[in-house]
């Protein structure tokens, strides 16, 4: 059954949303072919089934606190659907209003389970689980990378916080995890940066993958495999898909697909396709036409094959 759903997952060419205005910003999915769409214009996150083609709301906007909604990681073997919520504000002084957590969704059934508040706040922007449980999550504002142990109550600070990643921590974005080591992006200044995990679990040193070919504007990426990465670039040419093999600290970076108008933001791999989540978020952030109609939302299909 699992291979049929499997099957009809990867023949869904694009994946629509019921409502307008959504702004998605990050996709994760389950084995079974399920997507699930964070909504930072909604403040909620959507939900397309294996065997459906439209995402719907799935957790309703503001449940528990979700405010600024970023990045989603389905962790199936938790039965966990981990939710980046940030709080606003905090620019020149200004107070925060919320609070930045990594909020806990029940996999199955969307019930709310717990939400981790980040120290001093900051910008919850992307999550990646590794085999042992452990959580890890980027922090955008302030250049840090927290970790939540398995079983902890609280997360913590784990690297990053001696400005390893660049001035301003270069707009730390995309996360994930591959084999015994942690792989980071900075959207700002578009690197790539590695963090060995020790066998204590404590974080090693930060080091840059040298690639060779350059990002742009990385956004979004996943694991592939044990040693490659599948990573969206918002700002080259019209946007683009790229894989990036890993060795060591050095990468070879392959474009899969250009040409996502409404900027990709994030991407997410369903059997044999990877889906390419385009957030039109220029439009949400004032730029570009303010009388331009806005395209419909949408994820795209893109045969990626077997890492």
């Amino acid at each position: 059954m699992a291979m049929v759903c499997g099957l009809q997952a990867a023949d869904r060419a694009e994946i629509t949303f019921a409502d307008g205005r959504i702004f998605p910003e990050s996709v994760t999915s389950t084995k079974n072919g399920d997507l699930y769409f964070g909504s930072l214009g909604q403040d909620s996150v959507y939900r397309a089934t294996s065997k459906a083609a439209q995402a719907a709301t799935w957790i309703q906007p503001k449940t528990n606190g979700l405010m600024t909604v970023l990045g989603v990681l389905a962790d199936e073997k938790a039965g966990v659907l981990w939710v980046c919520a940030s709080a606003t504000g905090g620019r020149g002084g200004a107070p925060y209003v919320g609070e930045t957590a990594l909020k806990a969704f029940n996999l199955k059934d969307a019930s709310f389970k717990a939400s981790y508040a980040f120290p001093n706040n900051g910008l919850c922007n992307d999550v990646a689980v590794a085999k042992d449980g452990t959580v890890y999550a980027t922090d955008t504002t302030q250049g840090r990378v927290l970790r939540l142990k398995k079983g902890a109550k609280e997360l913590e600070v784990w690297a990053g916080a001696g400005g390893e990643f660049g001035p301003k921590g270069g707009v730390l974005d995309g996360i994930a995890v591959l084999g015994d080591r942690v792989i980071v992006n900075t959207l700002l200044t578009s690197k790539l940066f590695s963090v060995p995990v020790g066998k204590d679990g404590k974080a090693g040193t930060v080091s840059e993958i040298k690639l060779d070919n350059p990002i742009t504007r990385p956004d979004g990426m996943r694991s592939f495999g044990k040693s490659s990465l599948l990573v969206v670039e918002a700002g080259a040419g019209g946007g683009r898909l790229s894989r990036v093999d890993l060795t060591a600290d050095s990468g070879k970076v392959t474009t899969v697909k250009d040409g996502f108008p409404g900027g990709p933001v994030a991407v997410t791999v369903v059997g044999t396709s990877a889906y390419v989540l385009e957030g039109q978020l220029l439009a949400m952030m004032g730029r570009g036409d303010p009388n331009a109609k806005l395209a419909p939302f949408h994820a795209t299909a893109v045969p990626v094959g077997k890492p």
